[in-house]
Order: C-alpha cells, then sequence, then structure tokens
C-alpha cells in the first residue's frame, strides 16, 4: 500500500449537497494547497515523478544523453509545458494521479501507479482506463471474498481557459466505456507489477482478472476536475448518468483549486530540479 502523502491532507471534502439530473450524488473536493510548506511539497514532487521514472533509475536511463537529472526529466519524460499536446496531458496526468491520490488516502482503496513509467510518446495520455482502485473485504487475494471491490475511474480536467460546462458529464460517458477496457488494463497492470518483480501486486490485481469463481462488487467513477476560476457549479446538476451501464455503481467526484495549472507546473518544475 502506497503511504499516506502530506499533500493529501488539503484535500477537503466540501459541505456541498449537489446531485445529477438524476439524483446521483456527487461529492465535492476543495483542494487548499499550502505554497509555503517547502516539506511537502518535496514530498509530492518526489511522489509525482516516480510516477514517470523511479529515482533509482534516473541516473542509468540519463547514461550516453549527456543530459542531467533535471534535464533528462524535462526534456525526454514529462510533457512539454508548452509544445504540442504536452500542456493537455499535463493537466490529464495530473488529474488521474491525484484521483488516484484521493481513492487510496480517503476512500481506502489500493491505487497501483503503473501507468506513467513506461510511456513511449510523453506528449500524449497512455491508452486504457485512467485509474483502477481495489479493495479487499477479507484477508486478500489468498482468500477472495465477495466483498473486494474493483472501481474504474475516468477524469476529466479543465484547468485554464473558459468555465467548463461538461467535464463531468465526458467523464461519465467515458466512465460507461470501462466495462470494455478493464481486462486489458488489468492485464497491462499486472504486466507492469511483474516486471518491477512485486509478486504481492500481481498476486493482488490478479483477483481481480476473472472473478466468476468468488464474485467482486465492480464500480464504476467519473471525476471532474479545474482550476477554482473555471468551475461552475451550477453544471454539475445538469449532468446525466441514465444511460451508465453501471449506474447503481457509480461514484461522482468533482474537485477544484486555486490556480490550478500554473501549480501543475510549478509541481513538474520541481519534481526535475528536486531529483
Amino acid at each position: 500500500m502506497t503511504t499516506a502523502m502530506p499533500h493529501t491532507a488539503w484535500l477537503k471534502k466540501t459541505g456541498a449537497k449537489v446531485q445529477t439530473a438524476d439524483g446521483i450524488s456527487v461529492a465535492v473536493y476543495e483542494l487548499s494547497i499550502d505554497h509555503t510548506d517547502g516539506p511537502a511539497l518535496t514530498m509530492w514532487a518526489k511522489h509525482f515523478r516516480q510516477h514517470y521514472c523511479l529515482d533509482d533509475q534516473i541516473d542509468r536511463l540519463r547514461k550516453g544523453t549527456s543530459k542531467s537529472r533535471s534535464q533528462y526529466l524535462t526534456d525526454l519524460v514529462f510533457p512539454h509545458k508548452t509544445e504540442d499536446f504536452g500542456p493537455a496531458t499535463r493537466s490529464g496526468d495530473f488529474a488521474e494521479i491525484l484521483i488516484a491520490d484521493l481513492l487510496e488516502s480517503q476512500l481506502g482503496f489500493w491505487a497501483p501507479r503503473t501507468r506513467y513509467g513506461d510511456k513511449l510518446v510523453r506528449n500524449e495520455s497512455p491508452k486504457g482506463t485512467d485509474v483502477l482502485g481495489f479493495k479487499f473485504g477479507g484477508v486478500g487475494p489468498s482468500k477472495p471474498s465477495r466483498k473486494d471491490i474493483l472501481i474504474s475511474f475516468e477524469s476529466k480536467a479543465q484547468l485554464s481557459g473558459k468555465k467548463a460546462n461538461t467535464r463531468l458529464q465526458d467523464a461519465v460517458n467515458d466512465s460507461a466505456k470501462d466495462v470494455y477496457r478493464i481486462s486489458e488494463s488489468l492485464n497491462a497492470m499486472k504486466r507492469r507489477l511483474i516486471a518491477r518483480t512485486d509478486d504481492e501486486g500481481a498476486d493482488r490485481v490478479e483477483r481481480f482478472q476473472d472473478g466468476l469463481e468468488v464474485p467482486y462488487v465492480r464500480m464504476s467513477g467519473a471525476a471532474a476536475i479545474f482550476c477554482s476560476s473555471v468551475y461552475d457549479p451550477g453544471q454539475i446538476p445538469k449532468t446525466d448518468c441514465a444511460e451508465h451501464e453501471n449506474v447503481d455503481n457509480l461514484m461522482l467526484v468533482v474537485l477544484h483549486s486555486e490556480a490550478l495549472m500554473g501549480f501543475v507546473h510549478a509541481l513538474y518544475e520541481r519534481a526535475a530540479n528536486e531529483a
């Protein structure tokens, strides 16, 4: 399990009572970043960096490039700050990682971080389900329980620009497609865990690959992450989930924070410079 990071304490569930057009509750979170807490920001940057490249591998990977650690990460690993689809990929990756942090720190799921380390094109988002989380209702994969839970989350980000109207609806629509992607995403996750020699993690994922003998609960999730300047709370209740294939087990999340795109760029910069 991932140890809780200090920055997850800055994720606060608000008291907002929000429902979709068809009556599904939406959990609203605010991320209040303490920009004066250097140690917490450093830990967050390290946690964030290692989604892309483990610290103990950077020197081997940059060998032959004549680049420093910071240059290697900035030029060859992290999505570009301004060029091509780099900014959109940065916001998308950040949103997915933050939802995984939320699942682990607030909701008790295990969310393996295997999605970004083998990107072939740094300015593109990886294929497959955005976030997978797992919860065991019994002792673990050795004794599967019908209370075990798999959740597949789709996230959409709007961290700058004009006020966004459909991001949660977009996430709901994409979440409905996860039923066709989960098996491939689980297989990719297990392969990466095995490559890391994390057999315990692979066993945990393996429990959810079939589930016919001991069924588990399959949940779906949809999240919209906004910069507070473009967040329009009046649009969220217009979201319609009626056509979602797993509507009875659907979790909806909205998360917003001030000046978020600027912070995302700063986090990538810190992650590179402190490597």
